[in-house]
């Protein structure tokens, strides 16, 4: 019985094992730095929440919306097909990729004008292409977040996010969104594509992604994302990134300032990088499994071994947690980064 329980302690300490190699100052720091409202930063492949603040809040997304509109697309038409651009489309406010009424544009082409110019007049013919009008995509949208993803605070009101009062969603929401949508290749390759030549029916141009972290303020192991402004969101970033076989995503949402959202991303970024272990990630036990298992343990320690055999020394359970502990400490002290490189 000894031999389970002790069998059974050591296996617990290894679930349980906090996957960070930082001491809780380190917190304290990140939290001084970070200046948006709301903020979540994500593994990408495990969706454990390595940091937040104030993700659960209702927000105002602006332009990151149309990272929900291209896997909306991806997963519902054909890339080849023809969208004919509306006088709808044509005269919407805002960034533009200057499609004329009446143009004849490729679903792949116009997803692409969308994420890296952030054209809110491709982001409508898609949705008008894909279900006739603007308000019929965006419940398309809900429903997809909704019934796909399992996402609960967030509601669509359009494809572009241009302000609406009833257009919202959470740090937390769209890091989901996004870790969803990045299953799908098509959509990680273009958000990752930094520039690309557009030749359209009024405007011929080299597309040049908006998301700094590109060329602008490059990040090592970026690897796409979207940003946002309208007055009433503030800047807001999603970004996904990797090193070392670790995929990050980070969310900002209303950052002050222009560059202050790509400050508070790379400010993330660094501290998920420096000291996150996604193998030290806690791993949930259930109980019924755990007493299945504790059987089985029991099983394996024969009657005539617990009769004729002396009992393991009691000392020998927290010797064993000491070397857990000291391999821990070694672990952290190891990965140990400070923030001295973050500033303002």
């Amino acid at each position: 019985m000894k031999k389970a329980t002790l069998i059974l302690v050591i296996t617990l300490l290894f679930h349980y094992v906090s996957p960070f190699s930082a001491s809780a100052e380190d917190n304290v720091d990140l939290e001084s730095v970070i200046n948006s409202e709301s903020v979540i930063l994500i593994d990408a492949d495990t969706g454990y929440t390595i940091y937040e603040k104030q993700s659960e809040k209702q927000m105002y997304p602006a332009s990151i919306t149309k990272l929900v509109t291209a896997i909306v697309a991806l997963e519902s038409a054909d890339m080849n097909e023809i969208a004919t651009v509306s006088e709808n489309a044509r005269h919407v406010e805002g960034t533009r990729v200057y499609l004329e009424e009446g143009e004849n544009v490729p679903l792949e082409k116009l997803l692409l004008g969308m994420l890296i110019n952030s054209g809110n007049d491709a982001s409508v013919a898609i949705a008008e292409h894909i279900d006739g009008s603007v308000a019929q995509f965006a419940h398309r949208m809900n429903t997809f977040v909704r019934e796909q993803i399992g996402i609960e605070n967030t509601i669509f009101t359009n494809p572009h996010g241009l302000f609406d009062e009833h257009h919202y969603t959470t740090a937390s929401d769209m890091a989901e969104i996004t870790r969803y949508a990045l299953k799908n290749e098509t959509f990680l390759e273009m958000i990752g594509i930094e520039t690309l030549e557009w030749d359209g029916e009024s405007w011929d141009t080299t597309l040049i992604n908006h998301h700094k972290l590109f060329s602008v303020m490059p990040f090592e192991g970026m690897l796409g994302g979207k940003n946002g402004y309208v007055q009433k969101a503030g800047q807001t970033l999603v970004t996904v990134a990797e090193r070392e076989g670790v995929r990050l995503i980070a969310v900002t949402l209303n950052a002050s300032g222009k560059n202050r959202s790509y400050k508070d991303t790379i400010a993330l970024l660094d501290y998920g990088f420096d000291h996150y272990d996604p193998s030290l990630v806690p791993i949930e036990v259930n109980p019924e499994e755990q007493a299945s298992e504790m059987k089985k343990v029991e099983k394996q320690v024969e009657p005539e071994d617990v009769e004729t055999k002396e009992a393991a020394p009691l000392w020998i359970i927290p010797v064993i947690l000491i070397v857990i502990a000291v391999g821990v400490m070694f672990l952290r002290i190891r990965k140990k980064n400070t923030f001295q490189r973050y500033h303002n």
